[in-house]
């Protein structure tokens, strides 16, 4: 049996997801513990040319509910470079991508798969299938931001491990 893109997109996206809830709480439990700002948290960088933990769970949020919306428009565009979220509104942020990828179609999904997606870059304008898009594009970036989330928090003593970040694996024979 192959995999469907309903399972490769919104069942990948929710599986990290929730990891990804699960490391932001124990994240928030870690700094009342500690003593840490969270607004600090927030702002926080890997390195100094490097995104701040904002825009890294912003782009987990962007790249999964915001990227199938970007699919069902036939658009889709960089998230917002703008700093306007503390931590409790990163926390709903992912909260409220899960709750959009729960609630979608798993037939309307399927039927994006042919259909196509403009990535819109400044003035310029990428195609790409939908297919190509998620497999391409919207999951190794959301990987990469779920995963560069995960190690701002570790840098600041998050006890974190890859379980932690794996979400609910889909076990069975």
């Amino acid at each position: 049996m192959s995999i469907s893109f309903y399972e490769a997109s919104v069942g990948s996206y929710l599986q990290v997801l929730e990891g990804v809830a699960g490391v932001l709480d124990k994240g928030a439990s870690h700094a009342a513990e500690a003593g840490l700002d969270l607004q600090e948290v927030v702002m926080t960088r890997l390195r100094d040319d490097m995104m701040p933990f904002h825009f890294q769970v912003v782009s987990v949020a962007h790249h999964s509910w915001g990227a199938v919306q970007g699919l069902q428009k036939g658009s889709f565009s960089p998230p917002s470079f703008e700093l306007d979220k503390d931590y409790a509104g990163l926390q709903a942020l992912v909260a409220e991508a899960r709750e959009g990828l729960a609630g979608l179609d798993e037939a309307e999904v399927e039927a994006l798969a042919e259909k196509s997606v403009v990535f819109k870059l400044g003035k310029n304008d990428l195609p790409f299938t939908n297919r190509n898009f998620l497999l391409s594009f919207s999951l190794p970036n959301f990987y990469f931001h779920a995963t560069t989330s995960y190690a701002i928090l570790r840098t600041l003593g998050v006890p974190l491990g890859k379980r932690h970040f794996l979400g609910p694996m889909k076990m069975g024979i």
